[in-house]
């Protein structure tokens, strides 16, 4: 079948509302709303109303369509998505996160214009944890067959062995009759764009080897394409073509393997937001966001908490990314009162299968995770539960495993009637519990007792589940498990080799800060294969959940305007902290000694330290007018000590433990220097941080310097000194303007803004900001960022047709 963009030409309305505006898709509706600090969605959802949204589109129906099979593919629609043609109800899902196709068969008229309409109904919040975006987020494709056709996502790539390679095509056939002479033949090509056929065959369920092949894997993710060609009474009525990977994933009690290597998972739990866009899925988007990852150190992502898009793990594939791609955030049993737990016992099959054929073959996909912090399989009922959507899986898909993310506390506490979560929705005790934390918060100083009650929290979850009546609880659903996925449970790591013999396990969620101890552990037990950090990447709602902040913000109590987990480690824009070095340095992929810095420019002020980070530190000595401020200074290394320098002056030496030392010194405008030495006294490396120097000037820089017309360019934007470097003390207010493009979205990482991502007006946050624009027509485009006292700065795209 033949796919076409379907992207352009849209009309869309918020009900209500009698504007309309043209949109190009993907377009994430709530984002361009005005947030409301009166949202029911509260900080979960970062203060963004909810609504109702209507996109409507006019399109053309040639007349040779007539007999032919018309779907209509949508890649994610926010949520309860209804699609009319020709003011016909054709189909829909309510779940917002999975693919979805509607049939045109019967609706479209022929040889003439015909309309198309989706809803979208997000109108009823909370129905999520955060920031979910609203209306048709991911791309839509048009696909037209013959009667007689491959099934859409009809092709499935299993590798049978890897040495020798040898795989497995089984082609799925639909036709509205039966069919007698229909043949198969199937191509296998030397790469994704590829024109040598390396080995071919013919039939719907094949074997094929494939000579000296090269296997898909974290270090070389090299790719191939197949191409299957369908015909009926010896003549071609359909072809289908994409692209997979040769690679075998093994588990067992000794470990992961990809094509036999033992394999440690460096991971990070990631959202579905692209930042300053919104919910909008681009390819470009996606590209960057694992490029970024993986460059830091990571080698593989689970999806929180819901299945991830064909585009992301397109990029997964290109990178080399393994992923976890997950189902749901809850079950039955509600989060939220209008949460997907109401569509849950109609659809979590359907939802489930939807995902494993997108999955089907993309080797990236190592496993699946059939829920995030489900507090059912306390309960027999639940276990059942599981074990269905297990044997589900399996049946589906017997080359990977299934796991999940289980908090191990949750579920301990709700088989003892203390569940965190209200079977209605939202978190048990919470009018109780806000009058007892107004009490103590009035006695206790500043936000000490906040900042001492979430660290209990966090000691409390990895503690919690320890104990044998625990164990007992948690272990009828864990056991169902290929590999039990145990969510701030660390402390359990070194209990279950004895325990849980034959129990494969893997960090599925962690404490950032943690890394260093989950990591020995990794090394050290075979069973244990990998630790997912939360969060590897920030993301819009779940306000402040991470925030180390100045102003007294703690998770428990989240004013608007607060927009921003503020909790990766590397933050919207694609800044990369402190944390995700640690963790780099951990792993032992960096060179020389990471010196990190938090901000100095708050002086006297108490930081409110969020558990779900272990630091606010980056990269920077520039701290314009702060000198004389107190300085925490951060030197990540694999030594045995440490020296710092400002400006050539010793400040101290350190011993490094758990690959960390700290300093406390003094701002002072110049170089500072960290040189690290071993056990012999022998320096292995050294690294300095500059101050900006003279004038602030604007730097603009495009990630792209020549695209296609109606391709995005991410363009970094900061406030840097004449020597280039960025200055983390004088932000300002920036607007950008485009000739012959687009702006899509332009911000910056501060979590607490009252800008939109919309306007073309933004504040810079320690000193950066980020534009994403669209090229529109041949030629070139010129971005401008422009500011009061620092004049502006303009770049220009080659933009080709």
């Amino acid at each position: 079948m033949k796919r076409q963009d379907f992207n352009q030409g849209w009309n869309y309305h918020k009900e209500g509302s009698d504007k309309v505006i043209p949109v190009t898709l993907p377009h994430d509706a709530m984002i361009h709303d005005t947030r409301d600090p009166e949202s029911p969605g509260t900080h979960a959802n970062a203060y963004f109303p909810g609504g109702v949204y209507i996109y409507e589109k006019t399109f053309y129906v040639p007349a040779e369509w007539e007999g032919k099979h018309v779907l209509f593919e949508f890649g994610g629609v926010y949520k309860n998505a209804k699609v009319y043609l020709n003011e016909r109800e054709a189909g829909g899902r309510p779940y917002g996160y999975v693919p979805f196709t509607v049939c045109g068969d019967g609706f479209l008229k022929y040889g003439e214009e015909n309309t198309i309409k989706v809803v979208a109904d997000n109108s009823k919040l909370p129905n999520s944890r955060w920031y979910s975006g609203g209306g048709i987020y991911r791309p839509v494709s048009l696909i037209v067959g013959e009667k007689t056709h491959i099934a859409w996502e009809g092709v499935h790539i299993s590798t049978l062995s890897y040495q020798p390679a040898q795989i497995q095509v089984e082609t799925q056939i639909q036709a509205e009759r039966n069919v007698d002479d229909v043949e198969v033949y199937v191509e296998i090509l030397d790469s994704p764009d590829g024109k040598k056929v390396i080995a071919s065959g013919e039939g719907g369920n094949i074997v094929l080897d494939i000579p000296d092949a090269k296997l898909w894997s974290e270090d070389e993710p090299d790719l191939y394409k197949y191409h299957v060609v369908l015909k009926e009474n010896n003549e071609v009525v359909d072809e289908a073509e994409g692209s997979f990977g040769v690679r075998k994933v093994e588990w067992n009690r000794n470990g992961l393997f990809v094509n036999g290597k033992e394999t440690l998972l460096r991971g990070a739990c990631i959202h579905h937001d692209n930042g300053v866009l919104g919910a909008c899925t681009y390819a470009k988007s996606e590209e960057r966001r694992i490029r970024i990852l993986k460059e830091n150190g990571y080698n593989a992502i689970r999806m929180s908490h819901h299945p991830a898009g064909r585009e992301l793990l397109d990029a997964c594939d290109k990178y080399g990314m393994y992923v976890m791609d997950e189902t749901f955030d809850m079950w039955y049993y509600h989060k939220n009162k209008y949460d997907y737990a109401t569509d849950f016992p109609e659809w979590y099959l359907k939802d489930i299968e939807a995902m494993v054929e997108q999955d089907f073959n993309h080797p990236s996909v190592i496993m699946y995770s059939i829920g995030n912090e489900v507090s059912e399989p306390y309960k027999p009922e639940g276990v059942a539960k599981a074990k269905e959507m297990i044997n589900f899986i399996h049946g589906l898909d017997k080359n990977r495993a299934v796991t999940g993310g289980m908090n191990l506390m949750i579920m301990y506490m709700a088989s003892k009637g203390k569940g965190i979560y209200k079977e209605e929705g939202g978190r048990a005790g919470e009018e109780k519990k806000a009058r007892k934390q107004k009490k103590k918060k009035e006695e206790a100083s500043g936000s000490l007792f906040f900042n001492l009650m979430v660290s209990m929290i966090g000691t409390g979850m990895n503690k919690q589940a320890n104990s044998d009546k625990a164990d007992r609880i948690v272990s009828p659903v864990l056991d169902e498990l290929d590999i039990a996925g145990y969510n701030y449970a660390s402390g359990r790591y070194p209990l279950e080799g004895e325990k849980h013999p034959n129990r494969i396990i893997v960090g599925s969620e962690t404490f950032p800060q943690d890394i260093a101890k989950n990591w020995a552990m990794v090394k050290k037990y075979p069973y244990l294969i990998g630790d997912f950090m939360w969060a590897g990447w920030d993301y819009i709602g779940e306000a402040a959940i991470g925030s180390w902040n100045y102003e007294g913000v703690t998770m428990q109590d989240v004013p608007y305007p607060w927009m921003l987990a503020d909790v990766g480690a590397i933050d919207i824009i694609g800044t990369v902290g402190a944390q995700a070095k640690y963790a780099s340095t951990v792993w032992g992929l960096e060179e020389k000694p990471y010196i990190g810095v938090r901000p100095v420019n708050h002086p006297g002020k108490r930081v409110s330290k969020a558990v779900w980070r272990g630091t606010n530190a980056f990269a920077s000595w520039a701290w314009k007018n702060c000198d004389g401020n107190k300085a925490e200074v951060e030197v990540y290394a694999d030594a045995a000590y440490v020296k710092l320098y400002i400006n050539g002056i010793g400040v101290g030496k350190k011993k490094i433990k758990d690959y960390k030392a700290m300093f406390k010194t003094r701002y002072q405008e110049g170089t500072l220097t960290a040189v690290a030495y071993d056990n012999y006294d022998q320096e292995i490396g050294r690294s300095e941080l500059k101050s900006a120097t003279g004038a602030e000037k604007l730097s603009v820089k495009p990630e792209d310097t020549k695209v296609a017309a109606g391709e995005i360019v991410y363009v970094d934007i900061a406030i840097v000194g004449e020597n280039g470097i960025v200055e983390s003390n004088a932000d300002k207010a920036l607007a950008v303007t485009i000739e012959n493009g687009e702006l899509l979205g332009f911000g910056s990482a501060k979590p607490n803004p009252t800008e939109r991502f919309d306007s073309g007006t933004y504040t810079t946050y320690y000193g950066r900001a980020l534009a994403v624009v669209r090229a529109k027509e041949a030629g070139t485009m010129k971005v401008t960022a422009a500011g009061n006292g620092i004049g502006k700065k303009s770049v220009e795209i080659e933009v080709n047709e």
